[in-house]
Parts: structure tokens; sequence; C-alpha cells
């Protein structure tokens, strides 16, 4: 569909953007991006995502907002706690864009939902908190051959990596399941350092969306807060990954 007046004024930056333009402004309202945790992370994914003009964003969480949640979650307000998160961050995104079409799943991904509801979209922000979700969600990514952006976020330190599967490293090849450390009593993180990690995950998204830029594929982004330092770690897939390897396919 042709853009009308008002999205040409809505996205008035875009269109001045050679790599984006009408057309690939078109592309992305024709887009389908699913964010997996709506919290720390998946706020400012989903806040940036429903900004860019992305025209269908499913938002997965299985939890109510706490008011321990808002130094950081900025996708929540006060009168919010209590409320179911996908709902809370509804009402946030409806405001900015009330032409945004929102798919709602106010519970948690597994293998035996997933390929119904991966099948639905184009690109997967793993936006959630816990190393158990993001090995169940780079499986699913894997069997429903789904791109996604991976994230991680602790104190003062986050980490981001883009995995296209069956072509390039994945979540398990750079992280081992069996090395997952025991449950402790979370650490921060700095409200705004799950910001500047989210922002990245909605860019690698829609980079991938439109076929422009460098992903961050087979590449670890690494940035510490304290030292403002920002470092790219080259990774490769792993020959022996029970995930994605060809013995192992």
């Amino acid at each position: 569909m042709p853009l009308n007046d008002k999205q040409q004024e809505r996205y008035a930056r875009h269109l001045t953007l050679k790599e984006i333009g009408v057309e690939g402004q078109e592309r992305l309202l024709e887009s389908k991006v699913i964010v997996v945790g709506a919290g720390g992370l998946g706020s400012p994914a989903a806040f940036y995502l429903a900004a860019a003009g992305i025209g269908t964003i499913g938002l997965m969480d299985g939890d109510t907002v706490d008011r321990s949640n808002l130094q950081r979650q900025i996708l929540h307000t006060t009168e919010a706690i209590g409320e179911k998160k996908v709902n809370s961050a509804e009402t946030r995104l409806r405001a900015l864009d009330p032409a945004i079409k929102l798919n709602l799943y106010p519970f948690r991904l597994t293998l035996e939902n997933a390929q119904d509801i991966l099948a639905l979209y184009d690109f997967v922000i793993d936006a959630t908190d816990n190393f158990e979700s993001k090995f169940l969600i780079a499986k699913a990514c894997h069997l429903a051959s789904k791109p996604y952006s991976h994230a991680g976020i602790k104190q003062f330190y986050g980490q981001t990596i883009t995995v296209h599967p069956g072509k390039t490293a994945c979540y398990h090849c750079v992280f081992h399941e069996g090395g997952i450390p025991a449950a402790t009593t979370p650490s921060g993180p700095i409200g705004a350092l799950p910001g500047v990690i989210g922002s990245m995950q909605a860019i690698e998204a829609i980079k991938f969306l439109l076929s422009i830029g460098t992903p961050l594929t087979n590449t670890l982004l690494t940035y510490d807060a304290l030292s403002t330092e920002i470092r790219k770690v080259p990774v490769t897939k792993d020959p022996h990954c029970p995930l994605c390897s060809t013995h192992n396919a």
C-alpha cells in the first residue's frame, strides 16, 4: 500500500535516507516482528520498532508490572503496576501510533507454541532475562528458520548478536547450555543500559527487513557502560554445536 499523507509526515526523516526511502518504508509497514519479553530490553526495542513503522508487532510476556520494573522498563508506568506487561505495553505503543497492529501473548514461549507463533513473523527479538528462555528461543528459531537478535545485560555490561539460522553462528555456538550458572540474586542493571542494547536490537531487525548495512552475524558486540568500551568479537559456527551443526541437523 502506498504511504498516505499522515504516514509521509510521520516517517519524513526515514524517507530522506537513501537506504530506506518510500519503498523501504512501505516494506517496514508490511513487516512483522515479535518481541519476546516486554521488560528492560523489550521496552526500547518495541518502542523503536513501533516508531519506525513496523506494521505488526507481537508482544510476548507472561509477567505483570512491578514497581521495581520502572527503573528501566520504559514501556510501563506507575499506573500500570499490577497490570499484565503486554497490556501495559499496548497502551503505550498505541499512544505512539494508534494505527499499529499489535498481537499480544500474555504467556511464555514454549517449544509447543513456538512453531505456530513464530511462523507469523519475519524477525524475532530475544528480550528475555534468563538463560533457559534464551536457549529455548534459539532452538525455536532454528526449528522455524527465523532470524533473531539475542541480547543480554547485567550490571553495567551488555551484549548482542544476530543469528540467521543455518547460515551463521547461533546462540548455542557461543554460549554452551551445560554451562548455565545457578540462579543468583539480580544485580542491576543500571537503568539506561537496556535502552542502549535494546535499541541496537531494533536496528538489527530493521536492517534485516530492509536488507541494508552489515548485520551483527558471526559477531558478538559487547558494551561496557562504565568504561564506554564497545567491542566486536568475531565468532564462528561450532562444528559440534548440538543445535545447528550439520552433524546434528
